[in-house]
């Protein structure tokens, strides 16, 4: 979960580092270092804490016509400090390499080289790939490097410089992402698009094992048996804009009110006369008609939309659905076999524990759907078919415009899945259809209104502790609007099906606990509706998120209402999560979080 960056070109390649490295930083943010040759001799800074504090100590450094990489850290082996930053070295200092993933096999490899009477400074299984890498070199920086990795067991996104070679980076990548740039008379490596796009959209997507050889004014890539590698170049449609603030305070703000536009591009292009078309995946409705069961795949944010997929699927198309957690479904033993369609559902679709859940059910023999919003990622290659979100970039950690445009996909397949087996009428589907298409308008008016939630952040973000409840579909949200508040606020928060809280649950509310109900759906509100009294017969102060049709049933039991423009119940879901994203944000900025880049977290989680 680390970033990487290199550049070698004609331009200071100091400041062409940090720019690239504060593109990244919402993969890691503990500590970050660079390294560059300056009159072919090795330079490095690095330093702990966030990238400014790296900033400060290169600032009005220059080094031009040559060749750096640069790394933003969220650590896993080793304190973050100085010493355990990236980049790391040979012992001799002329090799210098950043590193994302996890070397598994490194204790036995640390063993082996302090044998061969290697010293190591540092606590990472990093600084190993250094030494190795240096333990082979001979005439050939790629030669040693592919020696090196095939001595490794784990995950790993490298680059690397040297001073015997001071016109290339070698990079190499596995089960962790890479990315090489194109550009004119200059050519980058990152771990991910934005830090390539002030330079270059044309790209490279390096595939398992594979080594690029980047020079200034050629890219050559290789597989792991150095055989030389001719591929077409990738050409990014995200623009700078989307990497930049644009004037708003956090991304996540701005990626929140993005919604509208990016549920908009993820439904409107697939709906031709008023019906969805997966034509551009390979999907028709003769394959959609063979389906007999669905596993649906993913983590966090994402599992979360599956549990919504769930819900939908098995409502409309009858097709029973299991929605697994990719990092406790590769080590159950599943039973997939060919009869199963998978579902992998992940934003970055670099996702470690996904990609090898992934993998699980491809070699069981199981058709695998990839619902994702990055092209060309790792996932999205790897599975059958992709479904892609179109959701635009997204930076900020706590993921928002991705989970609804993930919901948005998630509902088209249902409702094609549920016509493509008989289960809805052409009648009914159109009108579900023409339904979702006025999720992008509702969710507008629901930003629209942003300006209460703020308030009610203010009177509340002291809280200690809050609770979300729903049934059904609301539940759905209600676990997705706990985990937004907890993970950027750090406020504990718990969701709970509303009938559970009677068993058990409700000996935590007390007077002035803070409660959030999600009652959108009409036929389970006047059940919920029991609920929420029971947690204010013992004090507890409730926001309920409604539709606006229901707003008189809750109006007696809420403190604060929260409503969304109508719909039909189940396309509500979509715009109900909005409110409570919102509340979240606010939540955090009142604290003084860091609402962007949360304390132990980053945006894509590459290792298991």
């Amino acid at each position: 979960m680390c970033g990487i960056v290199g550049y070698v070109g004609e331009k200071n390649v100091i400041p062409v580092l940090i720019g690239g490295l504060k593109k990244l930083e919402y993969r890691g943010y503990d500590s970050a270092g660079i390294a560059y040759l300056d009159g072919g001799k090795m330079t490095i800074y690095k330093e702990k804490g966030k990238l400014k504090e790296l900033g400060k100590m290169v600032e009005g450094k220059c080094a031009e016509h040559t060749v750096g990489i640069g790394h933003t850290r969220w650590a896993t082996h080793g304190e973050p400090n100085q010493i355990n930053a990236h980049p790391h070295t040979n012992a001799a200092g002329n090799l210098a390499i950043v590193h994302n993933g996890i070397i598994e096999n490194y204790l036995q490899l640390r063993e082996w080289l302090e044998r061969k009477g290697v010293s190591f400074v540092s606590e990472t299984d990093t600084e190993i790939i250094a030494h190795l890498i240096d333990y082979y070199l001979e005439g050939d920086l790629k030669e040693a490097v592919a020696q090196a990795i095939s001595k490794l067991k784990g995950s790993y996104a490298l680059g690397v410089v040297c001073e015997r070679f001071p016109d290339e980076i070698v990079a190499v990548r596995k089960d962790s992402p890479l990315v090489v740039g194109v550009g004119q008379g200059e050519n980058l490596i990152a771990s991910d698009i934005p830090a390539l796009l002030e330079y270059t959209r044309d790209v490279y997507f390096l595939n398992n094992g594979e080594i690029a050889v980047v020079k200034k004014d050629s890219v050559s890539l290789y597989d792991e048996m150095l055989n030389p590698i001719e591929r077409e170049l990738f050409t990014v449609e995200w623009d700078v804009s989307q990497a930049e603030k644009a004037g708003y305070p956090h991304f996540m703000l701005k990626e929140i009110e993005e919604q509208p536009r990016a549920l908009a591009d993820t439904l409107n292009p697939r709906v031709k006369d008023g019906e969805i078309n997966f034509d551009e995946i390979g999907i028709d409705d003769a394959m959609l008609a063979e389906i007999k069961k669905i596993t649906i795949i993913a983590c966090g944010t994402a599992y979360h939309a599956s549990y919504v997929g769930k819900y939908i699927i098995e409502r409309f198309a009858r097709v029973p659905v299991e929605v697994e957690i990719a990092s406790e479904f590769r080590y159950k033993n599943p039973i997939i076999s060919e009869d199963n369609f998978v579902i992998v559902v992940s934003q970055s679709g670099e996702t470690a524990d996904t990609i090898a859940a992934l993998r699980e059910a491809k070699s069981c023999g199981a058709s695998v759907l990839a619902i994702a919003n990055v092209v060309g990622s790792t996932i999205a290659r790897e599975a059958d078919k992709v479904l892609y979100t179109r959701a635009g970039l997204e930076i900020a950690v706590a993921s928002t415009k991705a989970y609804t445009t993930q919901l948005m996909a998630l509902y088209m397949f249902a409702l094609k899945l549920a016509y493509a087996k008989g289960k809805l009428s052409k009648e009914d589907y159109h009108t579900y259809v023409a339904e979702l298409q006025k999720v992008p308008e509702n969710a507008k008016k629901v930003i629209e209104n942003k300006e209460l939630l703020q308030k009610f952040a203010y009177e509340h973000f002291t809280e200690h502790s809050v609770f979300y409840i729903g049934r059904g579909l609301d539940y759905a949200m209600a676990m997705e609007g706990s985990l937004k508040l907890k993970e950027i606020s750090y406020i504990h928060s718990e969701a709970y099906a509303g009938g559970e809280l009677k068993h058990g649950t409700i000996a935590l509310i007390e007077k002035g606990t803070l409660v959030v109900a999600v009652l959108t759906q009409g036929e389970l509100i006047e059940k919920c509706l029991s609920n929420v009294k029971e947690v204010t017969s013992r004090g507890a102060v409730v926001m309920v998120v409604t539709q606006e049709k229901y707003k008189d049933m809750v109006k007696d039991v809420a403190d604060k209402i929260v409503t969304i423009p109508d719909a039909i119940d189940f396309e509500a879901t979509i715009t109900s999560i909005i409110p409570m994203q919102i509340f979240a944000y606010y939540m955090a900025v009142q604290k003084g979080c860091d609402v962007d880049k949360p304390r132990n977290l980053a945006k894509s989680v590459t290792v298991e």
